[in-house]
C-alpha cells in the first residue's frame, strides 16, 4: 500500500515538509510505502474550465498536475500539505487541486474514489482551521473518506526547527498517520473478505434557477 504526501509549500524542506515528514515516517513504521510529491516553485496556472481534459484524458497544461494524476491512479491514500497564506491554503496548491480534481473527474479517471485523504497545514500563528476546511472540501466532493487525528492537523512555527518544538503538533501528525494506516488495512481486509463497494447511482444535477 502506498500513500502520496503532497507538499504544497514553495519551500522543499520547510515547515510543511517537516509535518509531512513526521506523517511519512510513522506510515513507514506501519508498513505503508510513502512518497512526498513536491510542487516546487514554478508558476501553476489555475483551472480555465476549458474541459479539454474530457477529450485528452489529462490536463491540457503540461506540468506537475499531469505527473501527479499519473501517480494518483496507483496510490491508496493521500495527504495534502499547505502553508497558511492569509488564513487560507497557499495559491499554488489551490490551483493544483482545482486542476487535479477537475481533470480527474472530467477525464473519467476516478483516481480518488473511496481512497482516504487528509489535509495538513502549517502556520506561524493562526488561520489554520480555515485552511483545513478549504482543503477538505476537495475530498468530500470526491467521495474520499477523510482521516482525522486527535486534534486538527496543524503544526506551528516559522522555521522547521520551530516545528520540531511543537510536540503536540508532531504527535497529531503521528496519530493521523496511524489512523490512515489502520483505515487502509481495514479497507484491504474488507476487499479480501468480499465486502462490495457501495452501490452507485447515476449523478443528478439540480439547477436551482427555475422559471
Amino acid at each position: 500500500m502506498k500513500v502520496i504526501l503532497v507538499n504544497g509549500s514553495p519551500h522543499a524542506h520547510g515547515c510543511t515538509y517537516r509535518a509531512l515528514e513526521e506523517v511519512a515516517k510513522t506510515l513507514n513504521t506501519e508498513g505503508i510505502e510513502t512518497q512526498i510529491f513536491q510542487l516546487g516553485t514554478k508558476p501553476l496556472t489555475g483551472c480555465t474550465a476549458c474541459k479539454s481534459c474530457s477529450k485528452l484524458g489529462r490536463c491540457i497544461f503540461s506540468d506537475c498536475v499531469n505527473e501527479f494524476l499519473d501517480l494518483a491512479q496507483d496510490a491508496d491514500g493521500f495527504i495534502f500539505g499547505s502553508p497558511v497564506h492569509y488564513a487560507g491554503a497557499g495559491g499554488a496548491i489551490t490551483s493544483f487541486l482545482d486542476r487535479v480534481f477537475y481533470a480527474d473527474s472530467h477525464a473519467g479517471r476516478k483516481s480518488f474514489y473511496l481512497k482516504p485523504a487528509a489535509a495538513v497545514v502549517s502556520a506561524r500563528r493562526a488561520g489554520t482551521t480555515a485552511a483545513l476546511d478549504q482543503l477538505s472540501k476537495y475530498f468530500t466532493i470526491s467521495q474520499m473518506p477523510v482521516i482525522s487525528s486527535r486534534y486538527w492537523n496543524m503544526v506551528h512555527g516559522i522555521t522547521p526547527e520551530d516545528v520540531k518544538k511543537d510536540l503536540e503538533g508532531l504527535q497529531t501528525m503521528r496519530i493521523l498517520a496511524r489512523n490512515m494506516a489502520w483505515f487502509l488495512k481495514c479497507k484491504e481486509a474488507g476487499i479480501k473478505a468480499g465486502v462490495p463497494f457501495p452501490e452507485k447511482e447515476e449523478i443528478i444535477h439540480t439547477n436551482f434557477i427555475h422559471e
